[in-house]
């Protein structure tokens, strides 16, 4: 089985709309809001990769806990998407957190 190293965009959105439900609301939003901020070119390098990797890890297949265990599936995805804004955070804009919560909206309300 091969591994992602790279985040492909079309896997990203099919992994999020998939999982939206059992991930929740709010860890959507965190992870739609590393992903609009990748998107912009204010984001510094060092932010970048961190975003890469979480966002990776929640779309790879392999797992420390494989998303499809009933109940705790998700859990490392969930602490790597709440670690990664932890640490991007100053570089996370206003506009990036509307984004995030607009497309959250339409999968949600």
């Amino acid at each position: 089985m091969k591994v992602e190293t790279e985040l492909n965009e079309e896997t990203f959105w099919d992994t999020i709309v998939r999982y939206a439900a059992k991930l929740g609301r709010e860890i959507v939003e965190l992870a739609l809001q590393l992903f609009y901020a990748l998107q912009d070119p204010d984001t510094p390098a060092w932010a970048k990769s961190v975003i890469i990797g979480a966002l990776v890890y929640l779309v790879s297949p392999i797992d420390a806990i494989p998303d499809v265990i009933p109940g705790i599936g998700l859990t490392d995805d969930v602490a790597v998407i709440t670690a990664a804004v932890a640490a991007v955070a100053m570089h996370i804009k206003p506009e990036h957190k509307q984004e995030a919560t607009k497309t959250a909206a339409s999968w949600f309300d």
